[in-house]
C-alpha cells in the first residue's frame, strides 16, 4: 500500500493530542455537506467540528512548498444552556492558541509528527484492510484568523438548534522528497 501526504491529517492528530478530555472533539472532513446529516448521526452529541481542505493557488515558482487552507467549523447544541456555547468558544481559542504562533507552532506540530512514525518513516492509522499509511508533511509556518460572521446560531427548522463557529488555519507545509530521513 502506497503512503499518502494527507496535511489535515497531521493537523487534526496533533490537535486531538493537545486538547484534554474534556475539549476533545469528534472531528470530520466536510462531507456529507449537510450538517443534518451529522445531527442525525449524534443527536446525543453536544459538539463536533467539521473541516474543509482549501488549497491555494502556488504564488512562486518553488513548487514544492504547498500553501492550504483549512476551514474549521465548530458546532454545539445550543438548547443544552451556556456550557456548549462556552465548550466552543473555548476549544476554538485552545487551538488557535495552539496553531497561531507561525514557524513556533509549526516546530511543535513538526516534532508531534515524529513522535508519531513507525519504523517505515510513516504514520498508520487503522487496522487490516481499513489501514492507511500517511507520509509525514514538514510545516513551515501557521496562522489563525476569523471572519466576521464567524459566530452563528444555526436553526435546522426543528427544535434543534446549534451554535456555531468557524476558524481558518492557514498553512505552508511540504512533503520531503526523501522523508524517512528528514524529520
Amino acid at each position: 500500500m502506497t503512503a499518502i501526504a494527507m496535511a489535515t491529517r497531521f493537523i487534526n492528530g496533533y490537535i486531538s493530542s493537545k486538547l484534554s478530555e474534556s475539549e476533545v472533539l469528534p472531528f470530520f472532513p466536510a462531507s456529507p455537506t449537510a450538517i443534518d446529516d451529522f445531527t442525525e448521526q449524534f443527536p446525543e452529541g453536544n459538539q463536533f467540528y467539521v473541516y474543509d481542505r482549501m488549497m491555494k493557488m502556488r504564488r512562486t515558482a518553488f513548487p514544492h512548498i504547498k500553501s492550504e487552507q483549512m476551514l474549521m467549523y465548530f458546532y454545539a447544541r445550543s438548547g443544552q444552556g451556556m456550557d456548549s456555547i462556552t465548550a466552543i468558544i473555548e476549544s476554538s481559542q485552545r487551538i488557535q492558541d495552539l496553531l497561531d504562533r507561525g514557524d513556533e507552532s509549526a516546530q511543535e506540530v513538526n516534532a508531534w509528527i515524529a513522535s508519531q512514525l513507525d519504523e517505515n518513516g510513516e504514520m498508520v492509522v487503522g487496522t487490516g484492510s481499513l489501514q492507511v499509511k500517511f507520509r509525514p508533511v514538514y510545516f513551515h509556518s501557521f496562522k489563525v484568523f476569523q471572519l466576521q460572521e464567524t459566530a452563528d446560531i444555526i436553526d435546522f427548522g426543528t427544535a434543534r438548534t446549534w451554535a456555531g463557529n468557524k476558524l481558518i488555519l492557514d498553512y505552508t507545509y511540504h512533503t520531503p522528497k526523501d522523508y524517512n530521513s528528514t524529520l
